[in-house]
C-alpha cells in the first residue's frame, strides 16, 4: 500500500528491517534491538507488523520469536542461521537512567539474506523502517537497501531512525541512509553527526538546520527527540515544538523506538502533526517508566 492511499480504512502495514537481539543488563537479559523494539511498539499501537531479520539456532532466538509472535508480529521473514548466534549487547545504565552499550560482533542479524516473497511484502506495506546499526555488515546492508529501493519505487514511506552506535557508522553510511529515507527521526545527541555527514550547518538555529535537511533530501518529515525536553517535528508546512511529558524514569532504553513507532502509526493513519507529536512524546515517556524497551508484562 503506497503512502498516497487511505490506510486509515484498514490496518496499517509496517515492515521493520534490522536487528533482533538481547540486551544483557547487570540484573538480567532483556529482549531488544531498535528494529525489534520498533516492531513491538508498532504492534502495540495497532499496526500489522512484519519483521525482516535473522536469529540463531539457539534458545535466545527461540525466545525472541516467541515474544514477537506474542505481540502478533509476523515472523515468517525472520531467518534462522546456524552460522551465527542471536545478537547480544552489553548494557549499563547510569544514575539518570541513560544506557551505554557494547554491541557484540558476528550476530545473526548481520546475515539477513534476500528471500523469495520479500519484494511483495515490501511493496504491500504502508511504511518500512530501517536504521544504521542493521547495516553494519555488507550482507544485511545489501538486503536492507534492496528492500528500500523497492519501497521507493512503490511509493512506500521509508522511515530512518539513525540510532548511531559507535563504531558502526561513518559519514558515508549516514548520508546514504538519509538519501534512502522519506522520513527521518534522530535525537538531539545525533543531530550534529547527521548534520556533518549531510553537509548541513549545525551551528545555526536547530530548526533551520532540520528544515534544510528536509528540503535537501526531499523528506516528508524530520523529527528530533530531545529526551526530557520533548521533540521537534518539521514538515514542509508545519513546525511542532512539543514539550516533554514529566515521568519517573526507570530507564530510557527503547524510548526513542517507542516514539518512532507512535509517530509512524500516526503518519500512516493521517493524524494531524500536533496529535502525532503529542502521542509520540506520551508513549516515549511511558516507556521510561519500566525496565527495558518493551512492557514484558503485556506479552508474558
Amino acid at each position: 500500500m503506497s503512502s498516497n492511499s487511505s490506510p486509515s480504512l484498514h490496518a496499517v502495514k509496517i515492515v521493520s528491517l534490522g536487528e533482533v537481539l538481547w540486551d544483557l543488563f547487570p540484573d538480567g537479559n532483556r529482549f531488544g534491538g531498535a528494529a525489534a523494539n520498533f516492531a513491538c511498539h508498532a504492534a502495540l499501537n495497532g499496526g500489522q507488523v512484519t519483521m525482516l531479520s535473522a536469529v540463531g539456532m539457539d534458545e535466545r532466538g527461540e525466545e525472541a520469536l516467541r515474544i514477537l509472535r506474542g505481540l502478533g508480529i509476523e515472523t515468517s521473514s525472520i531467518q534462522r542461521t546456524a552460522n551465527a548466534a542471536t545478537g547480544t549487547v552489553g548494557v549499563t545504565v547510569d544514575a539518570s537512567g541513560k544506557p551505554s552499550f557494547v554491541i557484540h560482533a558476528d550476530a545473526a542479524w548481520d546475515c539477513i539474506d534476500w528471500t523469495t516473497g520479500t519484494e511483495s511484502i515490501i511493496a504491500g506495506a504502508d511504511a518500512v523502517y530501517f536504521g544504521t546499526l542493521g547495516q553494519r555488515c555488507i550482507q544485511s546492508r545489501e538486503t536492507i537497501r534492496r528492500a528500500l529501493e523497492i519501497a521507493r519505487t512503490s511509493r512506500v514511506r521509508r522511515i530512518l531512525d539513525v540510532n548511531l552506535r559507535p563504531p558502526y557508522f561513518d559519514n558515508a553510511m549516514i548520508l546514504e541512509s538519509v538519501s534512502l529515507a522519506s522520513v527521518l527521526k534522530l535525537s538531539d545527541e545525533e543531530f550534529p553527526l547527521v548534520a556533518m555527514a549531510c553537509r548541513i550547518e549545525s551551528d545555526s538555529n536547530q530548526e533551520d538546520a532540520l528544515r534544510s535537511l528536509l528540503v535537501r533530501f526531499g523528506l516528508e518529515l524530520v523529527a528530533m527527540t530531545r529526551g526530557a525536553e520533548g521533540a521537534l517535528l518539521i514538515s514542509a508546512v508545519e513546525t511542532i515544538d512539543h514539550p516533554g511529558i514529566p515521568t519517573v524514569v526507570c530507564d530510557t532504553v527503547g524510548a526513542g523506538d517507542a516514539f518512532t513507532a507512535a509517530m509512524v502509526m500516526g503518519l500512516c493513519s493521517g493524524a494531524p502533526l500536533e496529535a502525532i507529536a503529542r502521542n509520540a512524546c506520551t508513549v516515549a515517556s511511558a516507556t521510561c517508566e519500566y525496565a527495558g524497551a518493551i512492557p514484558f508484562h503485556l506479552v508474558r
